[in-house]
């Protein structure tokens, strides 16, 4: 299949790469079609297993109880690792496994890997399953331990072994290239397996050398997402200078596209990333505010800041980035339906106006135009502009649903800001109880929930309803 690569598996106390911890370790080298090596280890996990691992695999608490820790067994598991790829069934959770427990020991994991699950997919594209249960059953393969690490990687070397008999080598081998190349854009100094990026929807956030991202980005498609900045770093002058910083990659997995927005617009203001021109905090934020009497003037007053606030969007119009932007929009509007800047406050003095004077204002200001008709034609030439009264009584939740996963996120909104997402009863009551803290003019929360909630409807991969509302 390659020249030298590893057969791997690994028991754990759990299914979390950095909570839970190994418990068992078995590993056969194969260089040119030859084993070379085998080697299995119970490992002490340093915490406890639970009754339901114990029931999985058969390891207990009394059977790891004298056996070597990880920092004792890793470095003669990275001997047998030195110079092959890893290849492993779902080997994203073995990979994750392994670069945690390295870490604990100040070692960096480098091996390019390879994934049965992956290559059963291209090498039977219309079978459906391709877990190892699914693939034993399939082709006849048993074992009296599975779900211990040995007994797995047997089950993988002779299903290997199967299909190598099937395709033949060379037909093998290439397929087995051709996940390889995925990583070949990938820059020299990064640190993290691309291929342990799920291919769902969520946010990834991208790494230099210190603790801060430099960038924060977001996808239905977050390992395709991610790769695509390297593929274009050839091409795209900030793609070079991201691929050239970059380090490492965190990821934070959604249930759908909403989830992804509404994290990335979140982290995105948090951490300021140098690569982000997007989403970033809008400081200048401002609106219009209509006077109700069409006699005041100005009849427009800017506001910003607290005064933008939503209980008060039944006479505010925008938003706008800036001041300079507010103003310049609203001469076009005075421009286009013959209002005048006078009465809006964008030109001082008393009188007729020099808009009037060249006949592009009705004579407001001078006595041509009733004041109450001059105020609704200013309602109808602002109307596109104007901000949504929240249209429920309290707060309301959007569920998310991926169908591929079964995740359900609930996003909580109130007066168009976005709340929390929450999993669960507990975080549901903690974000209503906290609502009133969070309750700031956001304006791409506002957008996402006019988009969603006015109406809902699907989105990407995922389905959003609107599941909840409270007075």
């Amino acid at each position: 299949m390659l020249p030298c690569y590893v057969l791997l598996d690994l028991e754990t106390t759990g299914g979390n790469a950095v909570r839970d911890r190994v418990t068992e370790i078995a590993a056969v080298r194969v260089e040119h079609g030859v084993e070379v090596a085998r080697w299995s280890t119970l490992v002490n996990p340093g915490v406890t297993i639970s009754g339901f691992i114990e029931q999985l695999t058969g390891i207990s608490n009394a059977m790891v109880a004298d056996a070597p820790t990880f920092d004792e067994v890793g470095h003669q598991l990275l001997k047998l690792l030195d110079g092959a790829v890893l290849v492993a069934h779902n080997v994203r959770f073995d990979h994750g496994f392994l670069q945690n427990e390295f870490a604990r020991m100040d070692v960096t994991l480098r091996t390019k890997t390879l994934c049965t699950v992956r290559l059963s997919r291209l090498l039977y594209p219309g079978v459906k399953g391709h877990g190892l249960d699914a693939i034993m059953q399939r082709h006849g393969i048993s074992t009296a331990s599975r779900h211990r690490a040995m007994g797995d990687v047997q089950v993988m070397q002779t299903w290997l072994a199967q299909v190598t008999q099937q395709f033949g080598p060379e037909h093998l081998q290439r397929q087995a290239q051709v996940l390889l190349q995925g990583s070949a854009a990938l820059p020299p100094q990064l640190d993290t397996n691309v291929a342990d990026i799920p291919e769902g929807p969520g946010v990834y956030l991208f790494y230099g050398e210190n603790s801060l991202p430099i960038y924060v980005g977001k996808s239905v498609k977050l390992r395709s997402r991610v790769m695509s900045h390297f593929q274009a770093s050839s091409r795209e002058p900030r793609e070079m200078r991201i691929a050239q910083e970059i380090r490492r990659i965190e990821w934070i997995e959604t249930a759908g596209e909403l989830g992804a927005l509404l994290l990335e617009a979140r982290l995105v203001k948090q951490h300021q990333p140098l690569h982000n021109r997007q989403l970033r905090r809008e400081s200048n934020l401002c609106a219009w505010r209509l006077d109700a009497n069409p006699n005041a003037r100005p009849l427009l007053t800017l506001v910003r800041g607290a005064e933008l606030s939503p209980q008060q969007f039944g006479n505010l119009y925008g938003p706008y980035r800036s001041k300079n932007q507010a103003i310049s929009h609203l001469r076009e509007l005075a421009e286009q339906h013959g209002l005048c800047l006078q009465a809006l406050g964008l030109e001082s003095g008393k009188g007729r106006c020099f808009a009037h004077q060249i006949g592009h204002c009705k004579g407001v200001c001078c006595g041509g135009e009733a004041p109450e008709r001059h105020h609704l034609r200013l309602q109808v030439a602002l109307v596109a502009d104007k901000l949504r009264v929240w249209p429920f009584a309290g707060p309301v939740g959007l569920r998310e649903l991926n169908p591929n996963t079964g995740q359900a996120d609930i996003h909580l909104f109130d007066q168009w800001c976005h709340l929390a997402t929450v999993r669960s009863d507990q975080e549901l009551a903690e974000a209503l109880q906290t609502r009133s803290e969070v309750l700031a003019f956001d304006l791409d929360s506002y957008r996402l929930a006019l988009k969603y909630l006015m109406p809902p409807g699907k989105s990407g991969t995922s389905l959003v309803e609107l599941a909840l509302q409270f007075t």
